[in-house]
């Protein structure tokens, strides 16, 4: 009830427009002042109220935002959560925002609530602190557990930093389970426990067969189009309908338990989301295991010419990019000597394979479904919204999971409060609030279950 008035009563809204009003874009990154003021000037007193010891730790990589460690220990015997959010927003775009509406200005309508950051993710982290604050006004200003609140300012850069940052820090961010609300749910009736995340990796396709461009009245028909040897190669790696065939890209093996859990996904066609081609990717596998179990591959861009303004001539060069989506069950460093195998074998000593570095790539993760803390979280989910919650092995985007997982040996759970059709990334960004309200109530239902079964380190 308590956690429900944070949003009835008007609090939670006022909050979340004091944070959507900063304007904290890491990618491009435009005003590190900025996202130092949402650190130090709007968040930070926010979570001070809440009996954080605020941090303001500076990032490894000194051009990009910091970090904000806020801890608040009340036994050092008991269980240490650590709850992960991040501050900055991609790019605000306003050009592209429907009229009426202003990214970094929170306007409801209706059901709606549009911002930049309202489910990315300034309104997601904003949902578990306030949860928090609910549990300490119920329990008498106690919450049975230490906490420690991780809010870092360049996810939507690929987090630059981070695992050194982490490597350096690391016994300041000691836990015992990791917590993170982010991205979409599948379902607006079922909520969703992720486990992890798919590894991200970007490859440069590139065929350099001559300097400049020739007359294609007088060269084509002689000289090789890199263009067409790009396509055919790309064809090699990708099928017509979008099935991975590239050894060593897709599981060897898949473990029982995720392959049920995969399995057992509820996902609701949502408003505003698209609806997935019939026939597209791995064939004999449901929407969810293709995506909670499977790897995906697609094109990002492609180029030769001069598309803005094409000439009758017969390119030179020819680039295309290739992203890959894995799970834990492909090695990340198997990926591109396997696609340099593959396209030897098929006949293409001339495409170059260029691996992309100009951000860092977040490995993939998941945690073990039988774990204490995600059954502990499921339960209380259960409880608290009258049905099993989705059991997730990993979303099928990527993430810095594995950072936590590794450096801290902590669990991982991902707990989204967004939906599919929020505009996430694009114009028109907006958070439901039902959504809000629920998540509201289910945080502190999970946090309050906490402190009421102390679980002991895992």
């Amino acid at each position: 009830m308590r956690a429900r008035e944070e949003f009835d009563g008007g609090a939670f809204i006022e909050r979340l427009r004091a944070l959507v009003a900063v304007p904290t874009e890491s990618h491009p990154l435009r005003h590190k002042a900025d996202l130092e003021h949402y650190c130090h000037g709007v968040l930070g007193p926010m979570i001070a109220e809440l009996g954080f010891r605020n941090q303001v730790l500076d990032n490894p990589k000194p051009e990009h935002g910091p970090v904000l460690l806020g801890t608040r220990i009340e036994d050092p015997t008991l269980p240490t959560v650590l709850l992960y959010g991040h501050g900055d927003v991609v790019r605000a775009m306003p050009e592209r925002w429907r009229e009426g509406l202003d990214p970094w200005t929170l306007t409801i309508e209706g059901e709606r609530i549009y911002g930049r950051g309202t489910v990315d993710n300034k309104g997601q982290h904003l949902i578990a602190l306030d949860a928090i604050r609910a549990v300490l006004a119920e329990r008498g200003g106690r919450l049975g557990f230490n906490v420690k609140a991780f809010i870092e300012t360049g996810e939507e850069a690929g987090s630059p930093g981070l695992l050194e940052f982490l490597q350096r820090h690391r016994e300041a961010c000691a836990a015992d389970v990791f917590i993170a609300l982010d991205g979409p749910r599948q379902s607006l009736r079922v909520p969703d426990i992720t486990l992890g995340t798919r590894g991200g990796i970007a490859i440069d396709l590139v065929v350099d067969l001559r300097q400049g461009s020739h007359h294609s009245g007088h060269w084509g028909g002689l000289l090789a189009d890199p263009p067409v040897i790009l396509s055919h190669a790309i064809a090699s790696i990708i099928s017509r309908h979008g099935r991975i065939l590239v050894p060593g890209w897709t599981p060897k093996e898949i473990p029982q338990p995720v392959r049920e859990a995969s399995r057992n996904v509820v996902i609701d066609d949502l408003p505003g989301t698209p609806v997935p081609d019939e026939g597209w990717g791995e064939p004999g596998l449901s929407r969810s295991e293709r995506i909670y179990m499977w790897s995906s591959a697609i094109v990002l861009a492609s180029i030769s010419g001069q598309p803005e303004s094409p000439v009758g001539a017969v390119s030179g060069t020819a680039r295309a990019r290739i992203q890959l989506r894995h799970t834990v069950d492909v090695p990340a460093a198997d990926v591109v000597p396997a696609l340099r195998a593959h396209l030897a074998a098929q006949g293409f000593p001339e495409v170059q394979v260029v691996p992309v570095d100009e951000r860092d790539m977040f490995p993939p993760s998941r945690t073990d479904p039988d774990n204490p803390w995600v059954k502990l979280v499921a339960a209380s989910m259960e409880r608290t919204a009258g049905h099993a919650a989705n059991i997730i092995p990993n979303i099928g985007a990527s993430g810095p999971s594995e950072f936590f997982k590794d450096v801290l040996g902590v669990p991982v759970m991902w707990l989204p409060m967004s939906y599919g059709g929020c505009g996430q990334h694009g114009p028109d960004e907006h958070g439901l609030a039902s959504l809000y309200r629920e998540g509201l109530r289910l945080m502190a239902g999970v946090f309050w279950d906490i402190g009421e079964s102390r679980p002991h380190p895992v």
